[in-house]
């Protein structure tokens, strides 16, 4: 993990430099939507994520082309859903001009497809990286199983696997075997799968003068894992944002880890 003007990232291949603070957008429809993007971006996120199957590509490209913000420093992510195998080409080429981007940052399978189709829809995935539409790739709600299969089949692991997580779903095992495979893990729905009332939380925010959710967010950054918090509050998009003030000390990061099941 290195910072680059306060914003930490992690490395993908390529080079290529991913934002460990994201944005997502999934439920974000309408003005409100792209309301929302332009405050993210307004507030100093640089990743936004979105998906084919949200619906709102073209509202967060218009965030992006209306924003101050060159396009050079926004990561953006968007997503090939599974009943769409066999259409990848098309599929890209919807994002792209959805997006108003001639190559996407990061290009995940939303969910698995069905098993006959795991491997070839991962080749199809390589050829249109390597054709340069998008800078890398990864995959969403993977096992390690499934990765181990397309690593064994391709000989080429997905940059990210993007999965449901918060302190609550804490598993160092899983964190491990990510890293082990040189995948990196990213998170979502973190509040959603978090009690952000419990006794831990809020006694380190209580210490820190922050909300329990900045905790969340700033345990996932110091751990590696990239966090996609998602609102359509600016003010609490602005807050949840807010975590580069304070650190987490080894015991702090130790007790919310022991949150997890």
């Amino acid at each position: 993990m290195t910072s680059s003007t306060a914003q930490p990232t992690v490395k993908l291949p390529g080079d290529v430099r991913m934002p460990l603070l994201g944005f997502g957008t999934w439920q974000a429809h309408g003005e409100s939507a792209h309301r929302a993007v332009s405050a993210a971006l307004d507030a100093g996120y640089r990743l936004i994520d979105t998906a084919t199957a949200y619906g709102n590509e073209d509202l967060v490209g218009r965030a992006v082309a209306d924003s101050s913000v060159p396009r050079e420093e926004i990561f953006i992510t968007t997503k090939l859903p599974a009943e769409r195998v066999g259409r990848e080409q098309r599929t890209i080429d919807e994002s792209r001009r959805m997006l108003g981007v001639d190559q996407l940052d990061l290009w995940l399978i939303h969910w698995p497809p069905h098993r006959g189709s795991l491997v070839d829809t991962w080749r199809r995935m390589i050829e249109i990286r390597d054709a340069g539409q998008t800078r890398t790739i990864g995959v969403s709600n993977y096992s390690l199983a499934q990765i181990d299969e397309l690593i064994a089949e391709t000989g080429e692991a997905p940059a990210v696997n993007q999965i449901k997580w918060g302190p609550r779903l804490y598993d160092k095992a899983e964190v491990q075997g990510h890293h082990k495979r040189g995948v990196v893990l990213e998170g979502y729905s973190p509040f959603k799968t978090t009690r952000l009332n419990d006794p831990v939380l809020t006694g380190i925010a209580e210490a820190h003068g922050v909300s329990a959710a900045q905790v969340v967010v700033r345990w996932h950054i110091q751990h590696g894992i990239v966090v996609i918090p998602k609102s359509l509050t600016p003010a609490r998009i602005r807050t949840n944002g807010d975590v580069f003030g304070f650190d987490l000390s080894d015991e702090e990061m130790a007790n919310i880890d022991g949150l997890g099941h």
